[in-house]
């Protein structure tokens, strides 16, 4: 069977959108004006909306499918497995961190399994923000744009992040990160998982936005922009109110 006009619709949006969240990792680097310290006020408040949306959005959304879950009865010896999960993907990311910091970078570092690994992970993660494009709970327009501004403004965060940590290998190594999302987004319209496995995959990925965001607004070397964060955040959580 062919594509409905409005099947067809979502697909070339929500195909642009990937485009988009891969042009991120490619253009990062000409974003001069994001170099800088004290932390740039861009950066600050991008962060700023993306965990918004995780709090605002993405948070209620799961505890709806919890709630789902309980009384389908699954995985019943174990409460909150929702919640779980998005702890495990906060835990996650924050124990590849530690390990990332601990090996120094070097001159090879583009050859570091460390480094891959790192790069890697961030691959997997963008894949997965990739392929819940087309399986979103709110599958309007709307909720479309909502998704992609905080996700796009994510990946700008983890890209000047990744840069700034590997320096010159990140940037050969970029085209992975750029590539993710796009391969996501085509497993998203070829596959399409149970509800269950879509919930998990955003609990995994609220997780490791809150974690991401966090790591770059927290170290005191980062002299990061409170009040930036914090009217990103209130900026854009009004707006998701307003349009809920």
């Amino acid at each position: 069977m062919g594509l409905g006009v409005g099947d067809a619709m979502e697909l070339a949006a929500t195909g642009l959108v990937a485009l988009l969240f891969a042009f991120v990792h490619l253009g990062g680097e000409r974003l001069h004006f994001l170099h800088s310290v004290p932390r740039s006020l861009w950066l600050s408040a991008a962060g700023g909306v993306s965990v918004a949306y995780v709090f605002v959005h993405i948070l209620p959304d799961l505890a709806h499918h919890q709630q789902r879950v309980e009384e389908m009865g699954l995985l019943a010896s174990v409460e909150r497995q929702v919640w779980l999960i998005a702890l495990a993907g906060l835990a996650a990311f924050h124990g590849l961190e530690r390990l990332v910091r601990r090996r120094r970078r070097t001159e090879e570092d583009e050859g570091d399994e460390v480094f891959w690994l790192h790069l890697g992970a961030f691959a997997l993660y963008n894949l997965l923000i990739g392929y819940l494009l087309l399986h979103r709970e709110e599958g309007s327009g709307l909720g479309l744009l909502f998704y992609a501004v905080a996700m796009g403004l994510h990946f700008l965060v983890n890209d000047q992040g990744l840069r700034e940590h590997h320096g010159q290998a990140y940037r050969r190594a970029r085209w992975l990160l750029a590539a993710a999302p796009l391969a996501g987004w085509a497993l998203g319209a070829a596959i399409h998982l149970p509800p269950l496995a879509v919930t998990a995959l955003f609990a995994f990925v609220a997780g490791g936005v809150i974690l991401n965001v966090l790591k770059e607004e927290l170290p005191e070397d980062r002299d990061s922009r409170f009040r930036a964060f914090a009217g990103g955040a209130a900026g854009y959580a009004a707006l998701l109110l307003l349009a809920g």
